[in-house]
């Protein structure tokens, strides 16, 4: 294989693997190619998309590799964040948060397996609008990042403290997806609230 393959593939590994990064060793084994290999052409990618003048670059953190955007552009990141069009949260990005605010602190995977979809881009978002932090990492292999909710997180939805969360149905007011929101609850463990009328037909009854 050419090397311009490699490295169309690792950027598209990186891309993948998203703020976790990967480390050369792992990009190698799934390669199946030399580790030395593999640091060569991640060299003679930052150096080239550094020529290239790309919009984002490779970066090493700690022994890991991750694509990240440039610094000089953070005033442009934030314009997008404040535009009127990005300021409602999307479906994925409210499902997601309440799973991190009812199970924090919580790894991206473990959030993943709740939902039963990728959520990458929605806790991008939610960290983005200063709702979802990074808290720590967990133990384990590759000590993937733990998320929690914010001071902001609190203030968006009224809270004193988070002793203070309502109950999950209340967060969540998709009648036109009453099915998907029950197998969210079913996922997260939890019982949706009745509603008042449901509460007063239960009583007749009994």
């Amino acid at each position: 294989m050419e090397r311009q393959q490699w490295k169309s593939i690792i950027e598209g590994l990186l891309f993948a693997a998203g703020e976790e990064g990967l480390k050369p060793k792992e990009i190698a084994e799934i390669l199946q190619i030399d580790t030395r290999e593999v640091r060569q052409l991640l060299k003679e990618m930052r150096q080239q998309w550094n020529e290239e003048g790309r919009g984002l670059q490779i970066v090493e953190v700690a022994q890991v590799f991750q694509l990240t955007t440039l610094s000089e552009h953070r005033s442009y990141f934030e314009k997008l964040a404040e535009s009127p069009s990005r300021s409602q949260l999307s479906r994925a990005a409210l499902e997601t948060l309440s799973i991190i605010a009812y199970r924090q602190p919580i790894i991206r995977v473990d959030i993943e397996e709740i939902r039963g979809v990728k959520c990458e881009r929605a806790i991008y978002q939610l960290k983005r609008k200063g709702l979802v932090k990074e808290v720590g990492r967990a133990e384990g292999v590759g000590r993937p990042i733990l998320y929690g909710t914010t001071r902001q997180f609190l203030e968006y939805f009224g809270l004193k403290s988070l002793d203070e969360l309502p109950p999950v149905d209340s967060i969540f007011h998709w009648t036109e997806w009453e099915q998907e929101r029950e197998e969210l609850y079913q996922r997260l463990g939890v019982e949706p609230q009745q509603a008042p009328e449901e509460l007063e037909e239960e009583s007749h009854s009994s």
